[in-house]
Protein backbone atom coordinates (compact mmCIF):
# COMPACT_ATOMS: atom_id res chain seq x y z
CA UNK A 1 0.00 0.00 0.00
CA UNK A 2 1.14 3.51 -0.83
CA UNK A 3 0.10 6.67 0.98
CA UNK A 4 0.47 10.41 0.46
CA UNK A 5 -0.16 13.42 2.67
CA UNK A 6 1.30 15.85 0.13
CA UNK A 7 -1.09 18.35 -1.46
CA UNK A 8 0.56 18.39 -4.89
CA UNK A 9 0.71 14.58 -5.11
CA UNK A 10 -2.88 14.10 -3.94
CA UNK A 11 -4.17 16.76 -6.31
CA UNK A 12 -2.23 15.36 -9.26
CA UNK A 13 -3.50 11.82 -8.65
CA UNK A 14 -7.11 12.96 -8.27
CA UNK A 15 -6.92 14.86 -11.56
CA UNK A 16 -5.25 12.08 -13.57
CA UNK A 17 -8.05 9.62 -14.39
CA UNK A 18 -6.01 7.94 -17.10
CA UNK A 19 -3.26 6.56 -14.89
CA UNK A 20 -5.24 6.40 -11.62
CA UNK A 21 -8.76 5.07 -11.13
CA UNK A 22 -11.39 4.34 -8.52
CA UNK A 23 -11.35 0.66 -9.55
CA UNK A 24 -8.56 -1.71 -10.61
CA UNK A 25 -7.74 -1.48 -14.32
CA UNK A 26 -10.24 -3.43 -16.41
CA UNK A 27 -12.77 -3.81 -13.57
CA UNK A 28 -16.06 -2.18 -14.68
CA UNK A 29 -17.75 -2.62 -11.31
CA UNK A 30 -20.83 -4.62 -10.34
CA UNK A 31 -23.85 -4.71 -12.63
CA UNK A 32 -26.24 -6.48 -10.25
CA UNK A 33 -26.92 -6.39 -6.50
CA UNK A 34 -24.63 -8.09 -4.00
CA UNK A 35 -26.98 -10.72 -2.58
CA UNK A 36 -24.94 -10.88 0.64
CA UNK A 37 -25.83 -7.25 1.33
CA UNK A 38 -22.38 -6.71 2.85
CA UNK A 39 -21.21 -4.07 0.39
CA UNK A 40 -22.69 -0.72 -0.57
CA UNK A 41 -22.43 0.15 -4.24
CA UNK A 42 -21.58 3.86 -4.47
CA UNK A 43 -22.85 4.10 -8.03
CA UNK A 44 -20.98 6.39 -10.39
CA UNK A 45 -18.64 7.39 -7.56
CA UNK A 46 -17.04 3.96 -8.07
CA UNK A 47 -17.21 3.87 -11.87
CA UNK A 48 -14.75 4.88 -14.56
CA UNK A 49 -15.58 6.67 -17.81
CA UNK A 50 -17.62 6.23 -19.91
CA UNK A 51 -20.12 4.83 -17.35
CA UNK A 52 -19.11 7.44 -14.78
CA UNK A 53 -19.56 10.24 -17.28
CA UNK A 54 -22.95 8.99 -18.48
CA UNK A 55 -24.43 8.49 -15.00
CA UNK A 56 -23.02 11.68 -13.55
CA UNK A 57 -24.42 13.71 -16.42
CA UNK A 58 -27.89 12.30 -15.76
CA UNK A 59 -27.80 13.40 -12.13
CA UNK A 60 -25.90 16.66 -12.60
CA UNK A 61 -28.71 19.09 -13.57
CA UNK A 62 -30.22 19.10 -10.07
CA UNK A 63 -26.91 20.04 -8.45
CA UNK A 64 -25.58 22.72 -10.77
CA UNK A 65 -24.70 26.05 -9.14
CA UNK A 66 -27.40 27.89 -11.09
CA UNK A 67 -30.03 25.75 -9.33
CA UNK A 68 -28.90 26.86 -5.89
CA UNK A 69 -30.77 30.17 -5.98
CA UNK A 70 -34.01 28.26 -6.25
CA UNK A 71 -33.08 26.06 -3.30
CA UNK A 72 -31.86 28.81 -0.96
CA UNK A 73 -35.21 29.93 0.45
CA UNK A 74 -36.34 26.35 0.98
CA UNK A 75 -33.13 25.59 2.90
CA UNK A 76 -33.47 28.80 4.93
CA UNK A 77 -37.03 27.85 5.87
CA UNK A 78 -35.93 24.37 7.00
CA UNK A 79 -33.12 25.98 9.00
CA UNK A 80 -35.32 28.52 10.76
CA UNK A 81 -37.90 25.90 11.70
CA UNK A 82 -35.23 23.67 13.22
CA UNK A 83 -33.75 26.56 15.22
CA UNK A 84 -37.20 27.46 16.52
CA UNK A 85 -37.53 23.88 17.70
CA UNK A 86 -34.14 24.11 19.42
CA UNK A 87 -35.15 27.34 21.17
CA UNK A 88 -38.26 25.65 22.55
CA UNK A 89 -36.42 22.50 23.58
CA UNK A 90 -33.58 24.34 25.31
CA UNK A 91 -35.67 27.14 26.84
CA UNK A 92 -35.18 25.73 30.36
CA UNK A 93 -31.40 25.69 30.05
CA UNK A 94 -31.09 22.01 29.17
CA UNK A 95 -28.64 20.97 26.44
CA UNK A 96 -29.73 19.93 23.00
CA UNK A 97 -27.90 17.71 20.52
CA UNK A 98 -26.76 19.69 17.50
CA UNK A 99 -26.51 16.53 15.40
CA UNK A 100 -29.91 14.99 16.12
CA UNK A 101 -31.78 18.30 16.42
CA UNK A 102 -30.20 20.24 13.57
CA UNK A 103 -27.18 18.98 11.60
CA UNK A 104 -28.86 15.72 10.50
CA UNK A 105 -32.48 16.77 9.86
CA UNK A 106 -31.50 19.84 7.81
CA UNK A 107 -29.65 18.17 4.91
CA UNK A 108 -31.83 15.06 5.09
CA UNK A 109 -34.93 17.24 4.79
CA UNK A 110 -33.44 19.12 1.85
CA UNK A 111 -32.19 16.14 -0.18
CA UNK A 112 -35.32 14.05 0.37
CA UNK A 113 -37.43 16.99 -0.84
CA UNK A 114 -35.28 17.46 -3.94
CA UNK A 115 -35.41 13.74 -4.68
CA UNK A 116 -39.15 13.52 -4.14
CA UNK A 117 -39.06 11.14 -1.14
CA UNK A 118 -42.32 11.64 0.80
CA UNK A 119 -42.62 11.31 4.57
CA UNK A 120 -38.91 10.62 5.03
CA UNK A 121 -37.88 9.06 8.35
CA UNK A 122 -35.06 11.44 9.30
CA UNK A 123 -33.81 9.34 12.21
CA UNK A 124 -33.73 6.11 10.21
CA UNK A 125 -32.05 7.70 7.20
CA UNK A 126 -29.47 9.28 9.51
CA UNK A 127 -28.72 5.82 10.93
CA UNK A 128 -28.30 4.45 7.41
CA UNK A 129 -25.91 7.27 6.56
CA UNK A 130 -23.82 6.50 9.64
CA UNK A 131 -23.71 2.79 8.77
CA UNK A 132 -22.67 3.42 5.17
CA UNK A 133 -20.09 6.02 6.20
CA UNK A 134 -18.55 3.61 8.70
CA UNK A 135 -18.54 0.80 6.11
CA UNK A 136 -16.26 2.91 3.90
CA UNK A 137 -13.50 2.00 6.36
CA UNK A 138 -14.26 -1.70 5.92
CA UNK A 139 -16.45 -4.19 7.77
CA UNK A 140 -14.79 -5.04 11.10
CA UNK A 141 -17.41 -7.21 12.82
CA UNK A 142 -20.50 -9.36 12.21
CA UNK A 143 -22.57 -6.59 13.80
CA UNK A 144 -21.34 -4.05 11.24
CA UNK A 145 -22.04 -6.50 8.41
CA UNK A 146 -25.57 -7.03 9.69
CA UNK A 147 -26.18 -3.29 10.02
CA UNK A 148 -25.01 -2.67 6.45
CA UNK A 149 -27.15 -5.52 5.12
CA UNK A 150 -30.17 -4.01 6.87
CA UNK A 151 -29.43 -0.54 5.48
CA UNK A 152 -29.04 -2.01 1.99
CA UNK A 153 -32.33 -3.89 2.22
CA UNK A 154 -34.31 -0.94 3.57
CA UNK A 155 -32.91 1.51 1.03
CA UNK A 156 -33.55 -0.97 -1.79
CA UNK A 157 -37.17 -1.30 -0.68
CA UNK A 158 -37.55 2.47 -0.33
CA UNK A 159 -36.33 3.18 -3.84
CA UNK A 160 -38.11 0.23 -5.42
CA UNK A 161 -41.41 1.64 -4.19
CA UNK A 162 -40.43 5.22 -5.02
CA UNK A 163 -39.28 4.39 -8.56
CA UNK A 164 -42.54 2.58 -9.23
CA UNK A 165 -44.47 5.59 -7.90
CA UNK A 166 -42.52 8.08 -10.03
CA UNK A 167 -42.89 5.90 -13.10
CA UNK A 168 -46.67 6.00 -12.67
CA UNK A 169 -46.87 9.60 -11.40
CA UNK A 170 -43.79 11.63 -12.42
CA UNK A 171 -43.18 14.93 -10.67
CA UNK A 172 -40.61 17.71 -10.62
CA UNK A 173 -37.90 15.88 -8.69
CA UNK A 174 -34.61 14.06 -9.21
CA UNK A 175 -36.02 10.52 -9.08
CA UNK A 176 -38.65 11.32 -11.70
CA UNK A 177 -35.93 12.69 -13.95
CA UNK A 178 -33.80 9.56 -13.55
CA UNK A 179 -36.80 7.30 -14.14
CA UNK A 180 -37.52 9.19 -17.37
CA UNK A 181 -33.97 8.38 -18.51
CA UNK A 182 -34.61 4.61 -18.52
CA UNK A 183 -34.20 2.37 -20.43
CA UNK A 184 -31.95 4.30 -22.82
CA UNK A 185 -29.76 6.21 -20.39
CA UNK A 186 -29.65 4.12 -17.26
CA UNK A 187 -30.31 0.47 -16.34
CA UNK A 188 -32.64 -0.51 -13.46
CA UNK A 189 -29.65 -1.47 -11.30
CA UNK A 190 -27.87 1.81 -12.09
CA UNK A 191 -31.05 3.68 -11.25
CA UNK A 192 -31.14 2.06 -7.80
CA UNK A 193 -27.47 2.67 -7.03
CA UNK A 194 -27.54 6.25 -8.35
CA UNK A 195 -30.58 7.06 -6.23
CA UNK A 196 -28.99 5.59 -3.10
CA UNK A 197 -25.73 7.43 -3.75
CA UNK A 198 -27.47 10.78 -4.23
CA UNK A 199 -29.46 10.30 -1.04
CA UNK A 200 -26.59 9.25 1.24
CA UNK A 201 -23.99 11.59 -0.29
CA UNK A 202 -26.61 14.34 -0.33
CA UNK A 203 -26.68 14.57 3.44
CA UNK A 204 -23.82 12.56 4.95
CA UNK A 205 -21.04 15.06 4.23
CA UNK A 206 -23.19 18.05 5.19
CA UNK A 207 -24.19 16.60 8.57
CA UNK A 208 -20.53 16.41 9.52
CA UNK A 209 -19.61 19.70 7.88
CA UNK A 210 -22.16 21.50 10.07
CA UNK A 211 -21.23 19.57 13.22
CA UNK A 212 -17.49 19.95 12.75
CA UNK A 213 -17.92 23.60 11.82
CA UNK A 214 -19.94 24.65 14.84
CA UNK A 215 -17.69 22.69 17.21
CA UNK A 216 -14.58 24.29 15.69
CA UNK A 217 -16.09 27.79 15.84
CA UNK A 218 -17.06 27.36 19.50
CA UNK A 219 -13.53 26.11 20.25
CA UNK A 220 -12.26 29.37 18.72
CA UNK A 221 -14.42 32.05 20.40
CA UNK A 222 -12.80 34.89 18.48
CA UNK A 223 -13.80 33.27 15.19
CA UNK A 224 -17.35 32.64 16.44
CA UNK A 225 -17.62 36.27 17.48
CA UNK A 226 -16.37 37.39 14.08
CA UNK A 227 -19.02 35.32 12.33
CA UNK A 228 -21.68 36.49 14.77
CA UNK A 229 -20.94 40.17 14.12
CA UNK A 230 -20.20 39.72 10.41
CA UNK A 231 -22.48 36.92 9.15
CA UNK A 232 -21.54 37.75 5.57
CA UNK A 233 -18.34 35.83 6.30
CA UNK A 234 -20.29 32.54 6.25
CA UNK A 235 -18.97 31.44 2.82
CA UNK A 236 -15.39 31.90 4.05
CA UNK A 237 -16.26 29.99 7.23
CA UNK A 238 -17.46 27.04 5.16
CA UNK A 239 -14.23 26.89 3.16
CA UNK A 240 -12.03 27.14 6.24
CA UNK A 241 -14.00 24.44 8.06
CA UNK A 242 -13.68 22.18 5.01
CA UNK A 243 -9.92 22.77 5.03
CA UNK A 244 -9.38 22.57 8.79
CA UNK A 245 -11.89 19.90 9.89
CA UNK A 246 -13.05 18.08 6.75
CA UNK A 247 -15.82 15.46 6.98
CA UNK A 248 -13.99 13.16 4.53
CA UNK A 249 -10.50 12.36 5.76
CA UNK A 250 -9.19 10.25 2.91
CA UNK A 251 -9.88 8.58 -0.40
CA UNK A 252 -7.94 6.14 -2.57
CA UNK A 253 -6.97 5.33 -6.14
CA UNK A 254 -5.70 2.30 -8.04
CA UNK A 255 -2.63 2.71 -10.23
CA UNK A 256 -3.45 1.72 -13.81
CA UNK A 257 0.08 2.02 -15.15
CA UNK A 258 3.54 2.36 -13.62
CA UNK A 259 4.17 5.97 -12.65
CA UNK A 260 6.84 8.17 -11.12
CA UNK A 261 5.21 10.57 -8.67
CA UNK A 262 6.23 12.32 -5.47
CA UNK A 263 9.75 10.96 -5.77
CA UNK A 264 8.53 7.36 -5.80
CA UNK A 265 8.31 4.72 -8.53
CA UNK A 266 4.86 3.20 -8.10
CA UNK A 267 4.12 0.00 -10.06
CA UNK A 268 0.90 -0.70 -11.93
CA UNK A 269 -1.73 -2.43 -9.83
CA UNK A 270 -0.76 -0.58 -6.65
CA UNK A 271 -3.27 1.09 -4.35
CA UNK A 272 -2.66 4.62 -3.06
CA UNK A 273 -4.36 6.12 -0.01
CA UNK A 274 -4.71 9.90 -0.28
CA UNK A 275 -4.96 11.60 3.11
CA UNK A 276 -6.98 14.65 2.09
CA UNK A 277 -7.17 16.08 5.62
CA UNK A 278 -3.37 16.14 5.79
CA UNK A 279 -3.06 17.62 2.30
CA UNK A 280 -5.35 20.44 3.47
CA UNK A 281 -2.72 21.28 6.08
CA UNK A 282 0.30 21.06 3.80
CA UNK A 283 2.59 23.91 5.00
CA UNK A 284 3.96 24.25 1.49
CA UNK A 285 0.51 25.33 0.32
CA UNK A 286 -1.28 26.85 3.34
CA UNK A 287 0.40 29.31 5.68
CA UNK A 288 -0.01 28.50 9.39
CA UNK A 289 -1.97 25.39 8.39
CA UNK A 290 -2.79 24.32 11.97
CA UNK A 291 -4.50 27.67 12.66
CA UNK A 292 -8.26 27.99 12.15
CA UNK A 293 -8.73 31.40 10.55
CA UNK A 294 -11.92 32.40 8.73
CA UNK A 295 -10.13 35.49 7.40
CA UNK A 296 -7.49 33.34 5.70
CA UNK A 297 -6.59 34.66 2.24
CA UNK A 298 -7.46 32.23 -0.55
CA UNK A 299 -4.23 30.29 -1.18
CA UNK A 300 -5.40 27.11 -2.90
CA UNK A 301 -8.53 25.00 -3.28
CA UNK A 302 -8.78 22.52 -0.42
CA UNK A 303 -9.26 18.88 -1.43
CA UNK A 304 -12.22 18.12 0.83
CA UNK A 305 -14.49 17.66 -2.18
CA UNK A 306 -11.73 15.78 -4.03
CA UNK A 307 -10.67 17.01 -7.48
CA UNK A 308 -10.82 16.04 -11.13
CA UNK A 309 -13.71 14.11 -12.69
CA UNK A 310 -14.82 12.78 -9.29
CA UNK A 311 -15.12 16.24 -7.73
CA UNK A 312 -18.15 16.10 -5.43
CA UNK A 313 -21.32 16.57 -7.47
CA UNK A 314 -23.20 17.91 -4.46
CA UNK A 315 -20.55 20.46 -3.41
CA UNK A 316 -22.66 23.53 -4.35
CA UNK A 317 -25.59 22.21 -2.30
CA UNK A 318 -23.40 21.31 0.71
CA UNK A 319 -21.80 24.75 0.62
CA UNK A 320 -25.16 26.50 0.44
CA UNK A 321 -26.67 24.47 3.28
CA UNK A 322 -23.66 25.08 5.52
CA UNK A 323 -23.55 28.81 4.73
CA UNK A 324 -27.21 29.22 5.66
CA UNK A 325 -26.82 27.00 8.74
CA UNK A 326 -23.81 28.91 10.08
CA UNK A 327 -25.43 32.28 9.38
CA UNK A 328 -28.74 31.42 11.06
CA UNK A 329 -27.15 29.73 14.08
CA UNK A 330 -24.78 32.64 14.69
CA UNK A 331 -27.62 35.14 14.28
CA UNK A 332 -30.39 33.36 16.17
CA UNK A 333 -28.27 31.62 18.82
CA UNK A 334 -25.33 34.01 19.37
CA UNK A 335 -24.59 32.67 22.88
CA UNK A 336 -24.30 29.07 21.71
CA UNK A 337 -21.79 27.14 23.83
CA UNK A 338 -20.62 23.63 24.57
CA UNK A 339 -22.42 21.67 27.26
CA UNK A 340 -20.67 19.93 30.13
CA UNK A 341 -21.90 16.67 28.59
CA UNK A 342 -19.16 15.13 26.48
CA UNK A 343 -19.71 14.76 22.74
CA UNK A 344 -19.20 11.43 21.02
CA UNK A 345 -17.33 10.79 17.78
CA UNK A 346 -18.33 8.51 14.95
CA UNK A 347 -16.35 5.31 14.51
CA UNK A 348 -14.86 5.61 11.05
CA UNK A 349 -11.45 6.01 9.46
CA UNK A 350 -12.89 7.80 6.42
CA UNK A 351 -15.70 10.00 7.78
CA UNK A 352 -14.84 12.31 10.68
CA UNK A 353 -17.73 13.79 12.58
CA UNK A 354 -19.76 13.73 15.76
CA UNK A 355 -22.38 11.19 16.71
CA UNK A 356 -23.62 13.57 19.39
CA UNK A 357 -22.69 17.18 20.10
CA UNK A 358 -24.48 18.51 23.23
CA UNK A 359 -24.73 22.31 23.26
CA UNK A 360 -26.42 25.05 25.27
CA UNK A 361 -28.18 28.04 23.74
CA UNK A 362 -26.57 30.29 26.40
Amino acid sequence: MWLSTDYAVCNAILRDHRRFGVRPAGDPGPTSPDTSGNTFDLGFLEREPPDHTRLRQLAAPAFRPKMMAGYAERIAEFTRDLITGIERKAADGRPFDLIADFAAPLPIGVITTLMGIPDADVHRLSEHGTVVGSALSGIDSPEEAAALATANAELHELFSELIALKRAHPADDVISYLVAATPDGITPYELQTTARLLLIAGFETTVNLIGNGIATLLDHPDQWELLRTEPERAPAVVEEVLRFAPPVQNTSRFVHEAVSIGGAEVPAGSWIMLILAAANRDPGVFSDPAVFDITRPRQAEHLSFASGIHYCLGAPLARLEAQIAFTELATRLPKLQRSEDAPTWRKSRVIRGYSTLPLLVG
